[in-house]
């Protein structure tokens, strides 16, 4: 953005020194958050640093990010200060590898917490992590408001996450995407939004990475909470998997390491990736 540009009345630019006085004095994750103008990919960045190195708990916020990426390699760009796009490094060593999985259905849990509790709206999720306008019960109809994706480097797992904030629909992606503004939030503040989700991804990756019984999503009731959130549980799904194979079923459940549980014709089906179609 070229100083001489005018800003959008709710796209104030976030203020990385606030971010820093409110998310890392007395954390227990949170090592170090910084605020770019512009780049890529925070995902990508951050996946580059880890390899060199980088402290887990390392947060990177971008104001306008061009070469985003969500599942299954979709693209994700952001008009500056439209939405928030974030990263956050970790390194769960402790965790068994076989519960990782819920790295970003975690987050997904964090980020419908905090928006419901900073915007009032009725927000739900959309197995694994998409995070949709609407309450669980009604599957979500009100569009896509976030999507999060989680990707390894060693034993590094960068967490990112795309939420669109005061995007308007000339500026959203073609699809059943919405943004808070759109979904009925007046000034929506993109720093306390943000302050909110990361405060509230400490305490769920604190719960479960830690205590006795560490990845243990029933444990430490990240798998319940999920559920509770989940539109996609109890409906019938159509399922693309990797591939090109389709499965047409009712989601079931969600098991212990994550994945979706999908009753067709032929039996119970475990899914540990796909992109899910709700069916009306």
């Amino acid at each position: 953005m070229s100083s001489g540009s005018t800003r959008h009345p709710l796209r104030a630019p976030l203020s990385e020194a606030d971010l820093a006085d409110r998310l890392l004095a007395g954390s227990l994750l949170y090592t170090s958050i910084g605020v770019v103008e512009q780049t890529g990919s925070t995902n990508a960045d951050l996946l580059a640093a880890a390899r060199s190195g980088a402290a887990a708990g390392t947060v990177l916020v971008a104001e306008e990010q061009t070469a985003g990426r969500g599942r299954l390699d979709r693209s994700w760009q952001s008009e500056p200060g439209a939405s928030l796009t974030f990263s956050l490094l970790l390194k769960p060593s402790g965790v068994p590898a076989a519960t990782r999985g819920w790295l970003p259905l975690l987050a997904g849990v964090a980020t419908v917490a905090a928006l419901r509790a900073q915007t009032g709206l009725a927000i739900s999720l959309k197995w694994p992590n998409d995070v949709l306008a609407g309450e669980p019960g009604a599957g979500g109809t009100g569009g896509k408001l976030a999507g999060i994706l989680a990707e390894q480097a060693g034993d590094a797992v960068v967490v990112g996450i795309g939420l669109n904030v005061s995007a308007t629909e000339s500026e959203l992606p073609a699809g059943p995407a919405t943004s808070l503004s759109l979904a009925g939030t007046a000034n929506p503040d993109r720093q306390a939004i943000l302050v909110a989700l990361l405060t509230e991804l400490e305490q769920w990756y604190l719960r479960w990475s830690g205590g006795p019984h560490p990845g243990d999503a029933e444990a430490c009731g990240l798998r319940a909470s999920y559920l509770q959130w989940c539109a996609t549980i109890g409906r019938d799904v159509r399922v693309e998997m990797p591939g090109g194979k389709t499965l047409t079923g009712r989601a079931s459940d969600v098991d212990g390491v994550g994945r979706l549980l999908v009753t067709a014709g032929d039996g119970e089906h475990a899914i540990s990736a796909g992109d899910v179609v709700h069916v009306r």
